[in-house]
């Protein structure tokens, strides 16, 4: 059976980390963004049904970073289909204007035109 997916993902594997805001500990890293949800893969699954302080800390200039903190939920957890890796899918409330900057700065990069291509 196929499903499509209602939001487009842009795929972020081991590119940007992804902290706890409280303890400013590593916890993953971006998996994929859309505006209203995030995919966090890490080393350890995630409780489901509570929510998380998170902190994306972009890079911005000469080891320079910009903090966006979120709060998120998660809702699932499961394995990765690489060894000792779980991926978490999250719904993010609230998010600060950075976080939809971030997302179209992502967008724009990773995006291909084929347009752009054929010239």
């Amino acid at each position: 059976m196929f499903t499509q997916r209602r939001i487009e993902r842009h795929q972020l594997p081991y590119f940007l980390q992804v902290f706890n805001r409280v303890t400013d500990k590593p916890i993953g890293f971006l998996g994929n963004v859309s505006e209203t949800g995030l995919m966090l893969i890490s080393q350890l699954p995630m409780m489901i049904d509570v929510d998380f302080e998170l902190c994306l800390k972009i890079p911005v200039a000469k080891g320079e970073f910009q903090a966006i903190d979120l709060t998120a939920t998660c809702l699932w957890s499961r394995e990765d289909v690489n060894p000792q890796h779980y991926d978490s899918g999250f719904a993010v409330h609230q998010a600060p204007e950075e976080y939809g900057q971030l997302i179209n700065a992502l967008v724009q990069y990773f995006s291909f035109d084929p347009l752009q291509a054929s010239v």
